[in-house]
């Protein structure tokens, strides 16, 4: 049995920067993509995410820093595709656990969205006033799907039930899902893409402490064309730092993952958009801390 060891450090950061008792972030690569329901691939995104980091220039421009300097240790993995699902998801809750345990700023890579459900039941242990912000293309909110809670089109299920689920960018669901939203915090693309308004409205149903999940299909395809399940008429880039730095400037985030990253050999920008957006959330995390 091979499992994926990563053995560089996040896009080639100095191994001073990279150790975890010198570290201030960790990065779990979750590459699993077992519940992938239309195009299999995204067990290779934690690999393609770290291969396109070597690429990216270390200074933020827009927040004057380098957060690489506040450490970002890389999690070896121990996932790969024989996994089952069931056993995924506590890997991935005890490792969320033991790194919030040590004060760690968590963030993941995967993937198939069901490597969400495993951090956010960890995080709602230790923060009982929590809300998770979802930005989907799907409202993933299934109690289960092809005979499993733990597809990846239930990701959000169990969430909606424990914590505060605001949902952004959503513009494909099954209307069975409708008796599970919660009311007024479903922001849909069709009404949002026509103002910025609908951002304050969403900063403003957060609660103090947010855990952030972003399935890279939220995104237009034709920025962000690699992803399992792409949907036509998402957000754009500017747009979507727009909110999340404000979110990040009102709101205490205790960690994110980015998801559904499916590499394509022909086409490599949506891996480096993929870094590129991590590493942007970590410089508004630490914007004033730098």
């Amino acid at each position: 049995m091979k499992f994926y060891h990563q053995k560089k450090t996040f896009a080639g950061i100095p191994e001073k920067y990279a150790t975890l008792d010198k570290s201030k972030i960790v990065l779990i690569p979750v590459p699993y993509d077992y519940t992938q329901t239309w195009k299999k691939g995204s067990k290779k995104g934690p690999k393609a995410f770290l291969s396109a980091s070597e690429h990216m220039e270390l200074y933020d421009i827009e927040t004057n820093s380098e957060v690489y300097r506040k450490g970002i240790f890389v999690v070896p993995s121990i996932i790969n595709s024989s996994t089952s699902t069931k056993k995924m998801i506590k890997i991935v809750y005890n490792l969320t656990k033991k790194y919030l345990n040590q004060e760690k700023f968590i963030t993941l890579i995967g993937g198939d969205h069901s490597i969400s459900i495993g951090t956010i039941r960890a995080i709602g242990e230790k923060y009982t006033n929590l809300s998770i912000l979802h930005m989907d293309a799907h409202t993933d909110l299934r109690p289960i799907y092809k005979g499993s809670p733990y597809n990846h089109a239930c990701s959000m299920y169990e969430a909606s039930q424990k914590h505060s689920l605001i949902q952004i960018g959503i513009r494909s669901m099954d209307i069975t899902e409708k008796k599970y939203i919660q009311k007024g915090n479903i922001f849909y693309m069709h009404e949002i893409h026509k103002n910025d308004l609908w951002m304050k409205k969403a900063v403003f149903k957060l609660s103090d402490t947010v855990f952030i999940s972003i399935d890279i299909d939220v995104f237009d395809p034709s920025i962000a064309p690699s992803t399992g399940t792409p949907e036509p008429g998402g957000l754009y880039w500017y747009t979507t730092l727009k909110f999340l730095k404000k979110v990040f400037k009102n709101k205490n985030v205790i960690g994110f993952d980015i998801v559904e990253l499916l590499p394509n050999q022909k086409e490599s920008s949506t891996d480096f958009l993929a870094v590129k957006l991590y590493y942007k959330l970590l410089s508004y995390k630490y914007i004033n801390m730098n």
